[in-house]
C-alpha cells in the first residue's frame, strides 16, 4: 500500500499529472478520428447508395421531394469533414483551432437554413437563425484579424 501511495504522488506531481492528462487527449482524439472515418465512410456510401436509387429508379430522373434530402445527406458530410479537420488539427498542433470550429458551425447552420421547412418555422426562430449567422459571423471576422501568438 506504501508504494502505491508513492507511485500516486510521483504522478500527481503537476508535471507528470499534465503530462498523463496529454496523453490521455491525444488517446481520446485518436479514437474520436477513426470514429468519425468510420461515420464519413458510412456516410458516404449511404449518400451513394441514394443517389443511385433515385438515379435508377426514379423514370424523371428529377429528385422532386427528394432534392432536400439530398442536399442535407451531403451538407452532413460536409460538416463530418469539418469536424474531422478540427480533430486532425487538434492531433497536429495540440491547439484547438477556433477558426475551424467557426467555420464549421457556420456550415451547420448554413445547413439549417438551407433545409429550413418556411412553413413549420416561426419568426422568432428565424430572428434566432439571423442572430447566430450574425454571431459567428462577426466571430469568424475577429478571430480572422486576430494576428495569431505562436510561443
Amino acid at each position: 500500500m506504501r508504494k502505491f501511495i508513492e507511485q500516486l504522488d510521483i504522478l500527481m506531481k503537476d508535471e507528470n499529472f499534465i503530462q498523463t492528462l496529454g496523453q490521455i487527449q491525444v488517446v481520446v482524439s485518436k479514437i474520436l478520428s477513426l470514429a468519425m472515418v468510420a461515420i464519413i465512410l458510412s456516410a458516404t456510401a449511404h449518400l451513394i447508395l441514394f443517389l443511385a436509387q433515385e438515379l435508377l429508379f426514379d423514370p424523371s430522373l428529377v429528385f422532386k421531394e427528394t432534392l432536400f434530402e439530398v442536399f442535407g445527406l451531403f451538407l452532413n458530410l460536409l460538416i463530418a469533414l469539418e469536424i474531422l479537420e478540427n480533430i486532425s488539427s487538434y492531433l497536429t498542433s495540440h491547439v484547438i483551432q477556433v477558426e475551424l470550429v467557426i467555420v464549421t458551425s457556420l456550415i451547420a447552420i448554413a445547413r439549417k437554413i438551407i433545409l429550413l421547412d418556411l412553413d413549420k418555422t416561426t419568426g422568432l426562430e428565424i430572428v434566432g437563425l439571423a442572430a447566430v449567422v450574425f454571431s459567428l459571423s462577426v466571430s469568424y471576422w475577429i478571430v480572422r484579424r486576430t494576428p495569431t501568438r505562436h510561443p
